[in-house]
């Protein structure tokens, strides 16, 4: 399969949101939420950005304090992590300010704990800085909890939302194309579709599988009668998912 970035629609949404908190209006709400089920490729997309444009990359974690979180932040940017805390503090914002390194938060339901105390620390980076943050929702849940009375100061500092829909059957097609090494037929492409309902991770794990066929069966083209019986998208939820089942 080729190692190739595909720029789906949810890409688009995510480029068109970011540049909306570029040209906002307040610059201390310089936060971009980015929500939507698993598996629609937000930590892919935000990722693929984050290394185009030089941000820290967060991963939040369920044992996160403040502390945890400054170290990790520090570590990430070469921001020496010794002294007293409020040190530590100042460092972090003279580089993240000269530099105006973006900071993505992936995860960040894990930073919600303990009054969102790491959100806090986020809060006073960014309002120090200017920088603009990404995070990113690991459940569904989140957008809700940000809404309540007690976030509102952290819930201020989000300008825009891009919500992840499943891919399209375009995005699908769009996928097939450019990351399969060989040639899938429309059958096939849209059987591809219809089991993965559209999940990026579903539609590369059917591609590593029709290739896998067309290697063993020297075929340059695969069609929907090629994977007959054959497994296409593994579902521990039941014994078997394969082509022409439609259950």
């Amino acid at each position: 399969m080729k190692k190739q970035f595909v720029k789906t629609a949810n890409y688009e949404r995510f480029q068109a949101a970011i540049r909306a908190v570029d040209a906002r209006g307040a610059p201390e709400a310089g936060w971009l939420l980015v929500a939507g089920d698993p598996a629609r490729g937000k930590s892919t997309i935000v990722d693929q950005w984050a290394v185009a444009t030089g941000a820290v990359y967060l991963r939040g974690k369920e044992q996160w304090t403040p502390h945890f979180f400054l170290s990790e932040l520090a570590e990430k940017l070469a921001v020496d992590d010794s002294g007293r805390a409020k040190d530590r503090f100042q460092r972090v914002v003279a580089k993240i300010g000269h530099e105006q390194t973006p900071i993505v938060v992936d995860e960040v339901q894990h930073a919600l704990r303990d009054s969102a105390a790491v959100l806090e620390v986020l809060r006073d980076i960014t309002d120090l800085t200017e920088s603009v943050a990404v995070l990113v929702a690991g459940v569904e849940n989140v957008q809700k909890k940000l809404e309540r009375p007690q976030f509102k100061q952290i819930a201020s500092r989000i300008f825009d939302r891009v919500e992840f829909a499943a891919n399209s059957a375009e995005d699908t097609a769009l996928a097939c194309r450019e990351l399969a090494e060989v040639e899938l037929a429309d059958d096939l492409v849209n059987e591809i579709h219809r089991q993965s309902a559209g999940l990026m991770r579903g539609i590369v794990n059917a591609l590593s599988k029709v290739e896998a066929h067309a290697g063993r069966n020297k075929l340059a083209r695969v069609g929907l009668a090629d994977m007959a019986g054959k497994e296409l998208i593994a579902d521990w939820r039941s014994l078997r998912r394969a082509m022409g089942s439609h259950q």
